[in-house]
């Protein structure tokens, strides 16, 4: 089987190289920083962004969150089920 991946260079734009579920923590970074959120139950989400902002949105069930995170906080979280979209 050919893998398309392999002499693509990883773009912003798409697609992720690889989906990892999320920890929120209040005091640990995700391992590799996510360029999308997807979270499976809806709710908040408490997240740091690639700026350092502190930001929280809510999301309904199902959600893709295209937004650059270094951090999914447990506190103000709410929503279930949340995986990085990551390009490591």
């Amino acid at each position: 089987m050919t893998n398309p991946f392999d002499n693509r260079v990883p773009a912003l734009s798409g697609p992720a190289r690889d989906i990892a579920p999320v920890v929120p923590s209040d005091t640990v970074d995700l391992p590799d920083v996510a360029i999308a959120l997807y979270a499976e139950t809806g709710g908040a989400v408490t997240l740091t962004t690639v700026r350092g902002q502190l930001r929280t949105v809510q999301v309904a069930d199902f959600s893709i969150l295209p937004v650059g995170t270094v951090r999914v906080h447990a506190t103000g979280t709410t929503a279930a089920g949340i995986h990085a979209m990551v390009l490591a």
